[in-house]
């Protein structure tokens, strides 16, 4: 029996059209800023390389899909805020996370979400990891010292998913999950994250 070693096969330098049909593939599957999608056709281009003439088009190439509307940071602003916040992250995470998707401040700052949705958000992320009203009690009880620590891990937690540090006390602060969503509800309104 003989096997055969298969070679890595060395891809194609991009022209022009392959550029232009290497972008669109990307923005069809996948929602993008169009910081994304330079990083993305520069990362090609290092790995492929060029063999159009002159400089690669990259920057006209995302500015030409910004206008046709194929990239739109403030829709993906408002839909990566609108995810991030349901799945319980607080406005420091989302920001950040925008942030790194190149979003620009002004448009970071214009998907904040209410006081009543940080709340939400807050309340989301305790559920999920059972933080507060909704931890598992231990069986036998705890003594002062391994609550302290507890309540301690769990403010934490709350604090680096981008929480507020009021909201993070709040929620730990919750006599029982009745409870937790009645301080949501006292933060007014829930707007209708997109």
């Amino acid at each position: 029996m003989t096997t055969h070693s298969r070679q890595k096969r060395t891809p194609r330098p991009l022209d022009p059209a392959r550029l232009d049909d290497l972008a669109l593939a990307y923005v069809a599957r996948f929602a993008v800023s169009a910081a994304k999608l330079e990083t993305y056709l520069k990362r090609k281009l290092a790995e492929r390389g060029w063999a159009g003439a002159g400089e690669p088009p990259v920057g006209d190439l995302v500015a030409r899909f910004v206008q046709a509307g194929y990239v739109d940071d403030a829709a993906y602003a408002r839909m990566k805020a609108g995810s991030l916040r349901r799945r319980g992250y607080g406005e420091r995470r989302i920001g950040q996370a925008l942030d790194a998707a190149g979003i620009a401040a002004e448009e970071r700052q214009s998907v904040t979400g209410s006081e009543a949705s940080q709340r939400a958000a807050a309340l989301a992320f305790a559920r999920r990891r059972r933080l507060g009203p909704f931890a598992v009690a231990a069986a036998g009880g705890m003594d002062r010292a391994v609550q302290r620590a507890a309540r301690e891990k769990q403010l934490a937690a709350l604090l680096r998913a981008g929480h507020r540090a009021d909201h993070a006390r709040d929620v730990l602060d919750a006599a029982d999950p009745q409870a937790a969503e009645a301080w949501v509800a006292e933060g007014g309104e829930l707007e209708n994250d997109a």
